[in-house]
């Protein structure tokens, strides 16, 4: 398909990663709309955040590190309200960057495919096709929800959701209802179906690695970028960054487990129409399945470009794809946290610049 109009670089998502690429772009002195575009799917400023529960907290959520040069705005996570919910605030906040730095992004966009056009790319969108000669990957994983399969799965009669699908916890008022996942969300689902459904079964593949103090340890969390790291560079499906790290306790959650809350159970043998049934023939009845357990990147647009590897991930190094040159990977595996991506945008600005 002919392309509609040339564009040197194109990022696909407006989340953290994609903002802090269109940053750098900027401080390079490319334009917004002419040099660079930004294309996000989403309806509003937010990222993956505008997409979250209501309920939820960033004092309840994964720390929010801010975005290069937010703090020109007078803006910061760590001030930022604990009253309002988080995907109103971050919202807010991104909605702002986006002005103050000129970013032009272009939303709702859908990209669909990322295909060869010669030495360049065709971007096809749900508003046309673009040609560029580089494209910045920065559409997370909200997208991808990751749900294993157990024995039993399409005979349970009850409601299966993952986390990409909670909005709220009456809608589970009176219900029976299992939590599957070992990370915050899972952890978040149980504090706040506390009360509210009727009875609630906590199951975790592997045992909670419960850490001591409010934040995770630096040490902990150098580690999980590394393995993160790692896995990247072999093309690798990457790893859980929880199982590499643990859970930090906060008054909240030390709360929880003390009254006897937040103790996993490990995972059932096999789901039954009614309820989970365990290897040692213990049951649990369930109306509701809450699957936390995660997401994978998001990538199948790019499925064209034959980037992904038999060992189930993309090789990705400094942001950069070895298999192709024009392809870059923002918030991929050790950039994945709002601290990573941050730095992945510049990173990953500075390679695009000495290529054009």
């Amino acid at each position: 398909m002919d392309s509609d109009r040339f564009v040197p670089v194109v990022v696909i998502g407006a989340g953290q990663a994609g903002l802090a690429v269109a940053y750098y772009l900027r401080r390079f002195e490319l334009v917004a709309g002419q040099d660079f575009v930004v294309l996000d799917r989403g309806p509003d400023a937010g990222g993956a955040w505008q997409h979250r529960w209501q309920s939820l907290r960033l004092g309840s959520a994964h720390r929010v590190h801010d975005l290069p040069g937010m703090a020109e705005l007078g803006l910061s996570f760590d001030t930022a309200e604990r009253d309002v919910p988080a995907r109103e605030v971050v919202g807010d906040y991104y909605r702002r960057y986006e002005q103050h730095f000129e970013l032009g992004v272009e939303r709702p966009v859908t990209v669909r495919s990322v295909a060869n056009r010669g030495a360049d790319l065709l971007v096809q969108t749900d508003r046309g096709a673009i040609e560029t000669r580089f494209v910045v990957n920065a559409t997370g994983t909200w997208g991808a929800p990751f749900i294993p399969h157990y024995p039993g799965t399409p005979g349970f009669a009850g409601r299966h959701l993952h986390t990409a699908d909670f909005v709220s916890a009456e809608e589970f008022r009176d219900k029976n209802v299992i939590v599957v996942g070992g990370g915050t969300s899972a952890i978040g689902f149980m504090l706040e179906l506390e009360g509210i459904a009727s009875g609630l079964t906590w199951v975790a593949r592997r045992p909670i690695d419960w850490l001591d103090g409010e934040q995770l340890d630096v040490e902990d969390a150098t580690a999980a970028v590394a393995q993160q790291d790692k896995a990247a560079r072999a093309g690798q499906a990457l790893p859980s960054i929880v199982s590499g790290t643990g859970v930090p306790k906060t008054r909240r959650i030390a709360a929880g487990i003390n009254r006897g809350l937040l103790v996993a159970k490990p995972m059932f043998a096999r789901l039954e129409a009614d309820g989970a049934r365990w290897a040692d023939g213990s049951f649990a009845p369930a109306d509701a399945i809450i699957w936390a357990t995660g997401f994978r990147p998001e990538l199948r647009h790019l499925a064209p470009l034959k980037l992904r590897e038999q060992a189930g991930g993309v090789t990705v190094a400094s942001g950069a794809s070895w298999t192709d040159p024009r392809i870059f990977l923002a918030g991929y595996g050790p950039q994945a946290s709002t601290i990573g991506a941050s730095r992945a945008g510049r990173t990953i600005a500075r390679q695009i610049m000495a290529l054009l």
